[in-house]
C-alpha cells in the first residue's frame, strides 16, 4: 500500500482573492480532491451568496467551515510547513518545484504537520515578502501563457496532492516548527546579527534571505528551533555581561 499525503492536514490558503466566485470554485475543487480546510486572507469581496453559487451544494461545508483572516502572517502561524505558488521564476525565487515533486515531498511531512498551500491575488500573485514566509515554492508549468484562473490552479495542486503516492515506506518528518515559531526565531537571529554587525542594519531582511533559505532546507523541528533560540539568548546575555563588565572596569580604575 503506497504512502500518500495526509489530506486532512492540508489547507488551501487564498491570499487577497478579488472575486467571491473564485473562492467558491476553489472550494468546489478542494471538495473534489478530498481537501476540506479553506483559509481566506483579506478578501476584496467575500459575498457569501456569490461564493456558494460557484461552490455548489457539494462544497457547502467547505465554505461554511472556512476561516477568514486579515493578515497572511497571522493566518500561517499554526502551520508547520508552507508552500507558496508562483508563476514567476528567477531572481530571489529559488528552489521552485513542480506540482508533482511538491506533492511527493509533502508525503512524509504531512503525517505529523499541518501544511498550507498559499495562492496569491488573481492579478499579481504572491509578493516577495509573502514568499519569504514559505518553505517551498511551486509553479504550474504552462505553454506561452502562464496565467491560470485561481480555481484552475487550486484544482491542479489539489489533484497532485490527491494522486501522489510513494511505493516505499517513508520516514516520518516529526513535528516541524510552526510558522509562528520560525518567525520568532528569525526575529531573534536578525536582532543578534545586526547587533554584532554581521548583517547590514539598513537592510537586514535582504541579508536574512540567505539565512532563511539555509534553515528552510533543513526543515527545522520545533525542538531544534528551541535550541537555536536558546543559543541566541545566551549570546545576548554574554554580550550584555561583557559590555557591563567593561563599564564597571572603567569606573573602578583610578
Amino acid at each position: 500500500m503506497p504512502e500518500r499525503v495526509s489530506l486532512n492536514h492540508v489547507a488551501i490558503v487564498l491570499h487577497q482573492p478579488r472575486y467571491p466566485e473564485n473562492i467558491g470554485a476553489a472550494a468546489r475543487a478542494m471538495q473534489n480532491m478530498g481537501i476540506r480546510d479553506l483559509v481566506v486572507v483579506d478578501p476584496q469581496d467575500c459575498d457569501l451568496t456569490r461564493i456558494l453559487k460557484m461552490a455548489t451544494h457539494s462544497a457547502i461545508e467547505v465554505v461554511e467551515e472556512m476561516e477568514v483572516f486579515g493578515d497572511l502572517k497571522e493566518a500561517l502561524e499554526p502551520f508547520g510547513y508552507v508552500v507558496g505558488t508562483t508563476a514567476r521564476t528567477g531572481g530571489t525565487r529559488h528552489g521552485i518545484q513542480s506540482p508533482s515533486k511538491m506533492a511527493e515531498t509533502l508525503i512524509p511531512i504531512s503525517k505529523e504537520n499541518r501544511i498550507a498551500i498559499v495562492f496569491g491575488p488573481e492579478d499579481r500573485g504572491l509578493s516577495n515578502a509573502n514568499l519569504r514566509l514559505c518553505h517551498m515554492l511551486v509553479t504550474i508549468p504552462t505553454s506561452r501563457f502562464s496565467s491560470l484562473n485561481l480555481a484552475q490552479a487550486v484544482m491542479i495542486i489539489c489533484y497532485e496532492l490527491f494522486s501522489a503516492g510513494s511505493p516505499k515506506a517513508t520516514e516520518l518528518a516529526g513535528r516541524l516548527a510552526t510558522r509562528h515559531e520560525l518567525d520568532g526565531m528569525y526575529d531573534q537571529v536578525k536582532d543578534i546579527l545586526v547587533r554584532i554587525n554581521y548583517v547590514n542594519p539598513e537592510n537586514p531582511d535582504f541579508w536574512m534571505a540567505k539565512i532563511r533559505r539555509f534553515f528552510t532546507r533543513m526543515q527545522l523541528r520545533a525542538g531544534e528551533v528551541s535550541i537555536l533560540r536558546g543559543i541566541c539568548r545566551q549570546i545576548d546575555w554574554y554580550s550584555r555581561k561583557r559590555y557591563l563588565d567593561g563599564i564597571k572596569d572603567k569606573e573602578t580604575k583610578p
